[in-house]
This record gives structure tokens, C-alpha cells and sequence, in this order.
């Protein structure tokens, strides 16, 4: 019988807890603006079908909400020997995994509510368009020493292809 690889195995590093309530806000922002829209759209070209439509985008930001916790807590990565593996999702799990000598940029960005709560997202760049990944909602001190880390690690890596 095969042996099973176990994706569980090592310890995985989870984002801020402080990154739901920015998920949360960035979702309730989006809602009010989306609802207000059908409605000034019902006001004023009679759309008779925006009020069903506003209840249901209320209905629909509601579900989301109600899930960001657990969504937020699914965001995790871990650091092995060559690369960086990099895990979100409830339902649709994605695993992805960046080699170091791959990477060609590591950014760090910091929204106006991210800011405040001291969080920021570190963004991994490789020369593949699909393996781009952000890892949202760590704490500054912990983007910055993640970024020279790994901008370290890929220097190494990549002086040795």
C-alpha cells in the first residue's frame, strides 16, 4: 500500500486573529455600498426587482460573515527545507507551494484598517503568474522578519541553481 503523504503533518503558522475583524468590515463596507446602490437604483428607474435583490445580497453578507472567523483561522503556512507551503479555504481547500529560489519579489502591503491593527500582507511574487500568493492578516514584526527571511532563503537558493 502506497504511502500516504500528510499535508498536516508540520506545524502550521496561523494569521492574526485580528485579521477577521478587517474581513469583517471589508464585508459590511461592500454590503452597505452594493445594497444602497439597489436601492438609489429602485428610486430612481423604478427597478422593481432591486429591493429582492437587496435582500438578498443582505442574506448572502450575513452567510459570509457568520463564516469569516472559521475562514480567517483556515489561512495558515509553514516554512520546510525548500520552499514555503501556503494553505487557505473551508470547503475549497488550496495548497500551494513556493520554492524559495523561485521567488523573485516578496512585498508587503498595509491597508488603512491593517494599519491600524498593526497587521500587514505579505505578498510572494514568481515567475509563474499563477503561483502568486498573499499571505493576509500577520503582524507587522512578523511580515517584516518573514520578508528577510525569506528574500534571504531565495538569495541563497537561487545562488545555488
Amino acid at each position: 500500500m502506497p504511502e500516504r503523504f500528510e499535508i498536516d503533518a508540520p506545524e502550521w503558522k496561523r494569521v492574526s486573529p485580528k485579521y477577521i475583524f478587517v474581513e469583517v468590515v471589508g464585508s459590511i463596507i461592500f454590503t452597505i455600498l452594493l445594497i444602497a446602490g439597489l436601492v438609489i437604483a429602485a428610486l430612481l428607474w423604478q427597478w422593481v426587482w432591486a429591493p429582492w435583490a437587496a435582500g438578498a445580497v443582505a442574506v448572502i453578507a450575513i452567510v459570509t460573515i457568520a463564516l469569516e472567523p472559521r475562514r480567517v483561522r483556515s489561512i495558515g503556512y509553514v516554512l520546510r527545507d525548500d520552499d514555503l507551503l501556503f494553505r487557505r479555504g473551508i470547503m475549497f481547500q488550496r495548497f500551494v507551494a513556493v520554492p524559495y529560489g523561485r521567488m523573485q519579489l516578496v512585498d508587503i502591503t498595509r491597508g488603512p484598517l491593517a494599519r491600524m491593527l498593526g497587521l500587514a500582507d505579505l505578498k510572494f511574487v514568481t515567475a509563474a503568474a499563477t503561483t502568486g500568493v498573499t499571505l493576509p492578516g500577520l503582524p507587522l514584526a512578523d511580515a517584516e522578519g518573514l520578508r528577510d527571511r525569506l528574500v534571504e532563503l531565495a538569495e541563497s537558493r537561487r545562488a545555488g541553481l
